[in-house]
Protein backbone atom coordinates (compact mmCIF):
# COMPACT_ATOMS: atom_id res chain seq x y z
CA UNK A 1 0.00 0.00 0.00
CA UNK A 2 1.41 3.39 -1.02
CA UNK A 3 1.24 5.44 2.18
CA UNK A 4 1.00 8.66 0.15
CA UNK A 5 -2.43 7.57 -1.14
CA UNK A 6 -3.95 6.80 2.24
CA UNK A 7 -4.64 8.59 5.49
CA UNK A 8 -5.45 7.25 8.95
CA UNK A 9 -8.95 7.78 10.33
CA UNK A 10 -10.59 6.45 13.46
CA UNK A 11 -14.01 5.72 14.86
CA UNK A 12 -15.28 4.03 18.02
CA UNK A 13 -13.86 0.69 16.82
CA UNK A 14 -10.35 1.95 16.18
CA UNK A 15 -8.17 3.10 13.30
CA UNK A 16 -8.12 2.19 9.62
CA UNK A 17 -6.84 3.54 6.33
CA UNK A 18 -8.96 5.75 4.06
CA UNK A 19 -8.04 7.00 0.56
CA UNK A 20 -6.41 10.39 0.97
CA UNK A 21 -8.76 12.15 -1.47
CA UNK A 22 -11.95 10.67 0.02
CA UNK A 23 -14.39 12.97 1.80
CA UNK A 24 -15.68 10.07 3.86
CA UNK A 25 -14.24 8.75 7.10
CA UNK A 26 -13.72 5.55 9.02
CA UNK A 27 -17.30 4.31 9.26
CA UNK A 28 -17.87 4.65 5.52
CA UNK A 29 -14.59 2.88 4.83
CA UNK A 30 -15.64 -0.01 7.07
CA UNK A 31 -18.84 -0.33 5.01
CA UNK A 32 -16.82 -0.39 1.79
CA UNK A 33 -14.66 -3.15 3.22
CA UNK A 34 -17.62 -5.10 4.60
CA UNK A 35 -20.04 -5.02 1.66
CA UNK A 36 -18.27 -5.74 -1.66
CA UNK A 37 -21.48 -7.10 -3.15
CA UNK A 38 -22.93 -5.37 -6.22
CA UNK A 39 -20.63 -2.43 -6.82
CA UNK A 40 -23.81 -0.33 -7.11
CA UNK A 41 -24.24 2.62 -4.75
CA UNK A 42 -27.61 4.08 -3.84
CA UNK A 43 -29.11 6.28 -6.59
CA UNK A 44 -28.18 9.93 -6.94
CA UNK A 45 -31.75 10.96 -6.15
CA UNK A 46 -31.49 9.21 -2.79
CA UNK A 47 -28.19 10.95 -2.04
CA UNK A 48 -29.78 14.29 -2.92
CA UNK A 49 -32.74 13.61 -0.62
CA UNK A 50 -30.37 12.63 2.17
CA UNK A 51 -28.58 15.95 1.70
CA UNK A 52 -31.91 17.77 1.96
CA UNK A 53 -32.75 16.03 5.22
CA UNK A 54 -29.35 16.90 6.70
CA UNK A 55 -29.56 20.52 5.54
CA UNK A 56 -33.02 20.95 7.03
CA UNK A 57 -31.88 19.30 10.28
CA UNK A 58 -28.88 21.62 10.58
CA UNK A 59 -31.03 24.70 9.96
CA UNK A 60 -33.52 23.67 12.64
CA UNK A 61 -30.81 22.69 15.14
CA UNK A 62 -29.26 26.12 14.66
CA UNK A 63 -32.58 27.90 15.01
CA UNK A 64 -33.38 26.00 18.22
CA UNK A 65 -29.97 26.80 19.66
CA UNK A 66 -28.99 23.14 19.76
CA UNK A 67 -26.04 23.84 17.48
CA UNK A 68 -23.79 26.88 17.52
CA UNK A 69 -24.71 29.17 14.66
CA UNK A 70 -21.32 28.77 12.96
CA UNK A 71 -21.52 25.00 12.99
CA UNK A 72 -25.14 24.94 11.86
CA UNK A 73 -24.42 27.23 8.92
CA UNK A 74 -21.39 25.22 7.80
CA UNK A 75 -23.26 21.93 8.06
CA UNK A 76 -26.24 23.30 6.16
CA UNK A 77 -24.00 24.66 3.40
CA UNK A 78 -22.18 21.34 3.06
CA UNK A 79 -25.42 19.35 3.09
CA UNK A 80 -26.85 21.63 0.42
CA UNK A 81 -23.90 20.75 -1.81
CA UNK A 82 -24.68 17.07 -1.23
CA UNK A 83 -28.32 17.73 -2.10
CA UNK A 84 -27.14 19.26 -5.38
CA UNK A 85 -25.29 15.99 -6.16
CA UNK A 86 -21.96 17.80 -6.22
CA UNK A 87 -20.21 15.03 -4.28
CA UNK A 88 -21.84 11.82 -5.54
CA UNK A 89 -18.51 9.99 -6.11
CA UNK A 90 -18.00 10.20 -2.35
CA UNK A 91 -21.14 8.12 -1.69
CA UNK A 92 -19.84 4.69 -2.76
CA UNK A 93 -21.50 2.45 -0.17
CA UNK A 94 -23.18 -0.57 -1.76
CA UNK A 95 -26.97 -0.88 -1.88
CA UNK A 96 -26.60 -4.24 -0.13
CA UNK A 97 -25.39 -3.09 3.26
CA UNK A 98 -26.68 -2.91 6.79
CA UNK A 99 -30.46 -3.02 6.48
CA UNK A 100 -31.08 0.15 8.46
CA UNK A 101 -28.93 2.13 6.02
CA UNK A 102 -26.64 3.17 8.89
CA UNK A 103 -23.64 3.00 6.57
CA UNK A 104 -25.23 5.45 4.13
CA UNK A 105 -26.35 7.75 6.94
CA UNK A 106 -22.82 7.80 8.33
CA UNK A 107 -21.42 8.25 4.84
CA UNK A 108 -23.46 11.46 4.61
CA UNK A 109 -22.53 12.54 8.12
CA UNK A 110 -18.82 12.06 7.43
CA UNK A 111 -18.81 13.75 4.02
CA UNK A 112 -20.78 16.72 5.36
CA UNK A 113 -18.52 16.99 8.41
CA UNK A 114 -15.42 17.00 6.19
CA UNK A 115 -16.84 19.72 3.95
CA UNK A 116 -18.01 21.80 6.91
CA UNK A 117 -14.64 21.54 8.65
CA UNK A 118 -12.96 23.01 5.62
CA UNK A 119 -14.91 26.21 6.31
CA UNK A 120 -14.38 26.38 10.07
CA UNK A 121 -11.49 26.99 12.44
CA UNK A 122 -10.30 24.00 14.46
CA UNK A 123 -12.12 25.12 17.59
CA UNK A 124 -15.43 24.81 15.73
CA UNK A 125 -14.69 21.32 14.43
CA UNK A 126 -17.79 19.43 13.29
CA UNK A 127 -18.24 15.81 14.42
CA UNK A 128 -20.25 13.44 12.15
CA UNK A 129 -22.28 11.96 15.02
CA UNK A 130 -22.42 14.74 17.59
CA UNK A 131 -23.24 17.58 15.20
CA UNK A 132 -24.35 16.45 11.73
CA UNK A 133 -26.47 13.63 13.19
CA UNK A 134 -27.81 15.67 16.10
CA UNK A 135 -31.36 14.67 17.04
CA UNK A 136 -31.31 11.86 14.48
CA UNK A 137 -30.82 8.14 14.08
CA UNK A 138 -30.24 6.13 10.93
CA UNK A 139 -33.48 4.37 11.88
CA UNK A 140 -35.57 7.49 11.26
CA UNK A 141 -33.34 9.37 8.79
CA UNK A 142 -33.17 6.61 6.18
CA UNK A 143 -36.92 5.83 5.97
CA UNK A 144 -37.53 9.58 5.90
CA UNK A 145 -35.04 9.96 3.06
CA UNK A 146 -36.61 7.04 1.21
CA UNK A 147 -39.95 8.83 1.28
CA UNK A 148 -38.57 12.23 0.32
CA UNK A 149 -36.70 10.70 -2.63
CA UNK A 150 -39.60 8.54 -3.80
CA UNK A 151 -42.20 11.30 -3.55
CA UNK A 152 -39.92 13.64 -5.48
CA UNK A 153 -39.25 11.05 -8.18
CA UNK A 154 -42.90 10.16 -8.66
CA UNK A 155 -44.13 13.76 -8.60
CA UNK A 156 -41.30 15.29 -10.57
CA UNK A 157 -40.56 12.60 -13.10
CA UNK A 158 -43.08 9.78 -13.35
CA UNK A 159 -46.37 11.67 -13.20
CA UNK A 160 -45.36 14.21 -15.89
CA UNK A 161 -44.23 11.34 -18.14
CA UNK A 162 -47.46 9.45 -17.48
CA UNK A 163 -49.47 12.56 -18.29
CA UNK A 164 -47.50 13.01 -21.51
CA UNK A 165 -48.22 9.45 -22.63
CA UNK A 166 -51.90 9.81 -21.76
CA UNK A 167 -52.11 13.05 -23.73
CA UNK A 168 -50.44 11.56 -26.82
CA UNK A 169 -52.71 8.52 -26.72
CA UNK A 170 -55.74 10.75 -26.20
CA UNK A 171 -54.77 12.84 -29.20
CA UNK A 172 -54.45 9.79 -31.44
CA UNK A 173 -57.76 8.44 -30.06
CA UNK A 174 -59.50 11.65 -31.07
CA UNK A 175 -57.86 11.58 -34.49
CA UNK A 176 -58.94 7.97 -35.09
CA UNK A 177 -62.34 8.10 -33.42
CA UNK A 178 -64.21 7.30 -36.65
CA UNK A 179 -61.89 4.57 -37.97
CA UNK A 180 -63.66 1.25 -37.36
CA UNK A 181 -61.76 -2.01 -36.96
CA UNK A 182 -62.38 -5.61 -35.96
CA UNK A 183 -62.48 -6.12 -32.23
CA UNK A 184 -60.84 -9.17 -30.69
CA UNK A 185 -61.53 -11.25 -27.61
CA UNK A 186 -59.44 -14.37 -26.88
CA UNK A 187 -57.32 -13.12 -29.83
CA UNK A 188 -60.27 -14.08 -32.05
CA UNK A 189 -62.49 -11.85 -34.20
CA UNK A 190 -65.20 -10.08 -32.25
CA UNK A 191 -67.59 -7.19 -32.73
CA UNK A 192 -66.23 -3.97 -34.26
CA UNK A 193 -65.05 -0.91 -32.43
CA UNK A 194 -63.08 2.18 -33.39
CA UNK A 195 -59.40 2.81 -32.93
CA UNK A 196 -60.50 5.77 -30.83
CA UNK A 197 -62.33 3.47 -28.44
CA UNK A 198 -59.40 1.06 -28.28
CA UNK A 199 -56.87 3.83 -27.64
CA UNK A 200 -59.30 5.44 -25.20
CA UNK A 201 -59.20 2.29 -23.08
CA UNK A 202 -55.41 2.63 -22.89
CA UNK A 203 -55.76 6.26 -21.85
CA UNK A 204 -58.28 5.29 -19.17
CA UNK A 205 -55.81 2.74 -17.79
CA UNK A 206 -53.16 5.43 -17.46
CA UNK A 207 -55.54 7.93 -15.91
CA UNK A 208 -56.55 5.34 -13.33
CA UNK A 209 -52.88 4.75 -12.59
CA UNK A 210 -52.43 8.46 -12.04
CA UNK A 211 -55.28 8.48 -9.53
CA UNK A 212 -53.74 5.56 -7.65
CA UNK A 213 -50.40 7.37 -7.38
CA UNK A 214 -52.09 10.51 -6.10
CA UNK A 215 -53.77 8.45 -3.41
CA UNK A 216 -50.72 6.52 -2.23
CA UNK A 217 -48.51 9.63 -2.16
CA UNK A 218 -50.71 10.98 0.62
CA UNK A 219 -49.45 8.19 2.87
CA UNK A 220 -45.89 8.26 1.55
CA UNK A 221 -45.58 11.91 2.58
CA UNK A 222 -45.84 10.91 6.26
CA UNK A 223 -42.24 11.19 7.50
CA UNK A 224 -41.08 9.21 10.57
CA UNK A 225 -38.34 11.68 11.49
CA UNK A 226 -38.29 12.15 15.24
CA UNK A 227 -38.62 8.49 16.11
CA UNK A 228 -34.83 8.17 16.39
CA UNK A 229 -33.80 4.66 17.50
CA UNK A 230 -37.05 2.75 18.10
CA UNK A 231 -39.84 5.31 17.75
CA UNK A 232 -39.70 6.89 21.20
CA UNK A 233 -37.71 9.93 20.07
CA UNK A 234 -34.86 9.40 22.54
CA UNK A 235 -32.13 12.10 22.31
CA UNK A 236 -34.26 14.33 20.07
CA UNK A 237 -35.67 17.68 21.12
CA UNK A 238 -39.47 17.38 20.76
CA UNK A 239 -39.46 20.57 18.68
CA UNK A 240 -36.89 19.20 16.23
CA UNK A 241 -38.73 16.77 13.97
CA UNK A 242 -41.90 18.82 13.28
CA UNK A 243 -39.73 21.79 12.38
CA UNK A 244 -37.52 19.72 10.05
CA UNK A 245 -40.55 18.21 8.33
CA UNK A 246 -41.93 21.71 7.82
CA UNK A 247 -38.59 22.78 6.31
CA UNK A 248 -38.61 19.80 3.95
CA UNK A 249 -42.13 20.66 2.85
CA UNK A 250 -41.05 24.24 2.19
CA UNK A 251 -37.90 23.23 0.30
CA UNK A 252 -39.51 20.59 -1.89
CA UNK A 253 -43.01 21.99 -2.34
CA UNK A 254 -44.41 18.65 -1.18
CA UNK A 255 -47.04 18.35 1.56
CA UNK A 256 -44.85 16.40 3.97
CA UNK A 257 -46.21 15.81 7.47
CA UNK A 258 -44.89 14.08 10.56
CA UNK A 259 -46.01 10.46 10.67
CA UNK A 260 -48.87 10.13 13.17
CA UNK A 261 -47.27 6.99 14.63
CA UNK A 262 -43.48 7.03 14.62
CA UNK A 263 -43.27 3.40 15.72
CA UNK A 264 -45.13 2.39 12.56
CA UNK A 265 -42.88 4.60 10.46
CA UNK A 266 -39.77 2.74 11.65
CA UNK A 267 -41.05 -0.79 12.07
CA UNK A 268 -43.19 -0.97 8.92
CA UNK A 269 -42.62 0.05 5.31
CA UNK A 270 -46.16 -0.59 4.11
CA UNK A 271 -46.31 2.83 2.44
CA UNK A 272 -43.25 1.98 0.36
CA UNK A 273 -44.70 -1.40 -0.58
CA UNK A 274 -47.96 0.33 -1.55
CA UNK A 275 -46.06 2.61 -3.92
CA UNK A 276 -44.25 -0.42 -5.30
CA UNK A 277 -47.64 -2.01 -5.89
CA UNK A 278 -48.87 0.99 -7.85
CA UNK A 279 -45.68 0.96 -9.92
CA UNK A 280 -46.40 -2.70 -10.57
CA UNK A 281 -49.94 -1.86 -11.71
CA UNK A 282 -48.58 0.75 -14.12
CA UNK A 283 -46.13 -1.83 -15.45
CA UNK A 284 -49.09 -4.16 -16.07
CA UNK A 285 -50.89 -1.40 -18.00
CA UNK A 286 -47.85 -0.47 -20.08
CA UNK A 287 -47.14 -4.10 -20.92
CA UNK A 288 -50.73 -4.53 -22.12
CA UNK A 289 -50.44 -1.44 -24.32
CA UNK A 290 -47.03 -2.48 -25.67
CA UNK A 291 -48.22 -5.99 -26.49
CA UNK A 292 -51.38 -4.68 -28.16
CA UNK A 293 -49.17 -2.52 -30.35
CA UNK A 294 -46.95 -5.50 -31.19
CA UNK A 295 -49.95 -7.61 -32.23
CA UNK A 296 -51.55 -4.81 -34.25
CA UNK A 297 -48.24 -4.16 -36.01
CA UNK A 298 -47.53 -7.85 -36.68
CA UNK A 299 -46.84 -8.75 -40.29
CA UNK A 300 -46.72 -6.75 -42.42
CA UNK A 301 -48.17 -9.52 -44.63
CA UNK A 302 -48.61 -12.64 -42.51
CA UNK A 303 -49.82 -10.97 -39.30
CA UNK A 304 -52.63 -8.60 -38.40
CA UNK A 305 -50.94 -5.67 -40.09
CA UNK A 306 -53.48 -3.15 -38.79
CA UNK A 307 -50.90 -0.48 -38.03
CA UNK A 308 -47.41 0.42 -39.05
CA UNK A 309 -45.07 1.60 -36.32
CA UNK A 310 -42.25 4.05 -37.07
CA UNK A 311 -39.20 2.27 -38.51
CA UNK A 312 -36.38 3.04 -36.05
CA UNK A 313 -33.64 0.57 -36.92
CA UNK A 314 -32.90 -2.54 -39.04
CA UNK A 315 -34.64 -5.51 -37.48
CA UNK A 316 -32.33 -8.34 -38.38
CA UNK A 317 -28.66 -9.04 -38.92
CA UNK A 318 -29.52 -11.66 -41.55
CA UNK A 319 -32.94 -10.75 -43.03
CA UNK A 320 -32.68 -7.55 -45.11
CA UNK A 321 -35.60 -5.15 -44.93
CA UNK A 322 -37.00 -6.55 -41.69
CA UNK A 323 -38.23 -3.92 -39.21
CA UNK A 324 -39.30 -4.84 -35.68
CA UNK A 325 -41.40 -3.12 -32.97
CA UNK A 326 -38.32 -2.39 -30.90
CA UNK A 327 -39.74 0.23 -28.54
CA UNK A 328 -42.73 -1.88 -27.44
CA UNK A 329 -40.30 -4.77 -26.91
CA UNK A 330 -38.08 -2.58 -24.74
CA UNK A 331 -41.12 -1.42 -22.78
CA UNK A 332 -42.14 -5.03 -22.17
CA UNK A 333 -38.70 -5.68 -20.67
CA UNK A 334 -38.95 -2.58 -18.50
CA UNK A 335 -42.31 -3.78 -17.21
CA UNK A 336 -40.95 -7.25 -16.48
CA UNK A 337 -38.12 -5.69 -14.46
CA UNK A 338 -40.52 -3.50 -12.48
CA UNK A 339 -42.69 -6.52 -11.72
CA UNK A 340 -39.60 -8.33 -10.44
CA UNK A 341 -38.62 -5.36 -8.31
CA UNK A 342 -42.09 -5.44 -6.77
CA UNK A 343 -41.59 -9.04 -5.70
CA UNK A 344 -38.33 -8.03 -4.02
CA UNK A 345 -40.04 -5.03 -2.41
CA UNK A 346 -42.82 -7.24 -1.10
CA UNK A 347 -40.31 -9.52 0.60
CA UNK A 348 -38.38 -6.50 1.84
CA UNK A 349 -41.49 -4.86 3.24
CA UNK A 350 -42.30 -7.81 5.47
CA UNK A 351 -38.73 -8.00 6.77
CA UNK A 352 -39.49 -5.78 9.74
CA UNK A 353 -38.73 -7.44 13.04
CA UNK A 354 -40.05 -5.70 16.13
CA UNK A 355 -39.11 -1.99 15.90
CA UNK A 356 -37.22 -1.74 12.60
CA UNK A 357 -37.43 -2.80 8.99
CA UNK A 358 -33.98 -3.96 7.91
CA UNK A 359 -34.15 -3.72 4.11
CA UNK A 360 -34.38 0.05 3.73
CA UNK A 361 -31.55 0.56 1.20
CA UNK A 362 -33.00 -2.15 -1.07
CA UNK A 363 -36.48 -0.62 -0.93
CA UNK A 364 -35.10 2.83 -1.71
CA UNK A 365 -33.00 1.64 -4.63
CA UNK A 366 -35.76 -0.52 -6.12
CA UNK A 367 -38.43 2.16 -5.90
CA UNK A 368 -36.22 4.76 -7.55
CA UNK A 369 -35.13 2.34 -10.27
CA UNK A 370 -38.74 1.43 -11.03
CA UNK A 371 -39.80 5.07 -11.19
CA UNK A 372 -36.97 5.95 -13.55
CA UNK A 373 -37.62 2.98 -15.83
CA UNK A 374 -41.36 3.61 -16.06
CA UNK A 375 -40.96 7.35 -16.61
CA UNK A 376 -38.51 6.75 -19.45
CA UNK A 377 -40.73 4.04 -20.92
CA UNK A 378 -43.78 6.31 -20.93
CA UNK A 379 -42.00 9.02 -22.87
CA UNK A 380 -40.37 6.59 -25.29
CA UNK A 381 -43.66 4.84 -26.01
CA UNK A 382 -45.39 8.17 -26.57
CA UNK A 383 -42.79 9.85 -28.75
CA UNK A 384 -41.19 6.97 -30.65
CA UNK A 385 -44.22 4.75 -31.20
CA UNK A 386 -47.74 6.06 -30.65
CA UNK A 387 -47.22 9.58 -31.98
CA UNK A 388 -45.95 8.25 -35.33
CA UNK A 389 -47.92 5.07 -35.88
CA UNK A 390 -49.96 4.81 -39.10
CA UNK A 391 -53.23 2.91 -39.50
CA UNK A 392 -53.28 0.65 -42.56
CA UNK A 393 -56.89 1.42 -43.42
CA UNK A 394 -57.03 -0.92 -46.43
CA UNK A 395 -56.04 -3.92 -44.28
CA UNK A 396 -58.42 -2.89 -41.52
CA UNK A 397 -61.34 -2.43 -43.89
CA UNK A 398 -60.73 -5.74 -45.65
CA UNK A 399 -60.67 -7.69 -42.40
CA UNK A 400 -63.78 -5.90 -41.19
CA UNK A 401 -65.71 -6.77 -44.34
CA UNK A 402 -64.92 -10.47 -43.91
CA UNK A 403 -65.72 -10.58 -40.19
CA UNK A 404 -68.47 -13.22 -39.68
CA UNK A 405 -69.03 -12.06 -36.10
CA UNK A 406 -70.98 -9.10 -37.45
CA UNK A 407 -73.88 -11.52 -37.51
CA UNK A 408 -74.21 -10.93 -33.76
CA UNK A 409 -76.31 -7.88 -34.66
CA UNK A 410 -78.98 -10.22 -36.08
CA UNK A 411 -79.43 -12.18 -32.82
CA UNK A 412 -82.44 -10.18 -31.60
CA UNK A 413 -84.20 -10.67 -34.94
CA UNK A 414 -83.42 -14.23 -36.10
CA UNK A 415 -82.08 -15.83 -32.91
CA UNK A 416 -78.66 -17.03 -31.81
CA UNK A 417 -78.68 -20.45 -33.52
CA UNK A 418 -79.77 -19.13 -36.91
CA UNK A 419 -77.17 -16.36 -36.68
CA UNK A 420 -74.49 -18.92 -35.77
CA UNK A 421 -75.35 -20.98 -38.84
CA UNK A 422 -75.04 -17.90 -41.06
CA UNK A 423 -71.67 -17.01 -39.51
CA UNK A 424 -70.39 -20.56 -40.01
CA UNK A 425 -71.46 -20.66 -43.64
CA UNK A 426 -70.00 -17.20 -44.35
CA UNK A 427 -66.67 -18.24 -42.82
CA UNK A 428 -66.51 -21.60 -44.63
CA UNK A 429 -67.40 -20.07 -48.00
CA UNK A 430 -65.35 -16.92 -47.56
CA UNK A 431 -68.38 -14.77 -48.26
CA UNK A 432 -69.69 -11.61 -46.58
CA UNK A 433 -72.25 -12.20 -43.84
CA UNK A 434 -74.67 -9.89 -45.61
CA UNK A 435 -74.78 -12.08 -48.73
CA UNK A 436 -75.39 -15.26 -46.76
CA UNK A 437 -78.02 -13.53 -44.60
CA UNK A 438 -79.88 -12.44 -47.73
CA UNK A 439 -80.16 -16.10 -48.71
CA UNK A 440 -81.01 -17.48 -45.28
CA UNK A 441 -83.46 -14.83 -44.01
CA UNK A 442 -86.32 -12.78 -45.35
CA UNK A 443 -84.59 -9.52 -44.40
CA UNK A 444 -84.04 -7.03 -47.22
CA UNK A 445 -80.62 -5.80 -48.33
CA UNK A 446 -81.15 -2.24 -47.10
CA UNK A 447 -82.29 -3.47 -43.69
CA UNK A 448 -79.36 -5.87 -43.44
CA UNK A 449 -76.90 -3.18 -44.51
CA UNK A 450 -78.14 -1.01 -41.69
CA UNK A 451 -78.07 -3.83 -39.13
CA UNK A 452 -74.56 -4.97 -40.17
CA UNK A 453 -73.02 -1.52 -40.59
CA UNK A 454 -69.70 -1.72 -38.66
CA UNK A 455 -69.83 2.00 -37.85
CA UNK A 456 -73.23 1.67 -36.22
CA UNK A 457 -72.18 -1.56 -34.48
CA UNK A 458 -69.22 0.30 -32.94
CA UNK A 459 -71.73 2.87 -31.66
CA UNK A 460 -74.91 0.94 -30.73
CA UNK A 461 -76.35 4.06 -29.13
CA UNK A 462 -76.72 5.58 -32.61
CA UNK A 463 -79.22 2.93 -33.80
Amino acid sequence: MDKDNWRTEHDSMGQLQVPVEALWGAQTQRALNNFPLSGRPLPARFVAALGLVKAAAARVNGRLGLLAAERAAAIEAAATEVAANRHDPHFPVDIYQTGSGTSSNMNANEVIATLANRQLPIEWAVHPNDHVNLGQSSNDVIPTTLRVAAVGAVSGRLLPALEHLSTVIGGRAQELQHVVKTGRTHLMDAMPLTFGQEFGAWQAQLDSARSRFDDCLVRLRRLPLGGTAVGTGVNADPRFAPAVVAELAEITGQRFVTAPNLFEGLACQDDAVELSGQLNVLAVALMKIANDLRWMNSGPLAGLGEIELPALQPGSSIMPGKVNPVVPEAVVMVCAQVMGLHVANTVAGQTGNFQLNVTLPLLAANLLEAVQLLANACRLLADQTIAGLRVRQDVVAAALARNPILVTALNPIIGYEKAAAIAKQAYEQGRPVLEVALEQTDLGREHLQQLLDPVLLAHPDRH
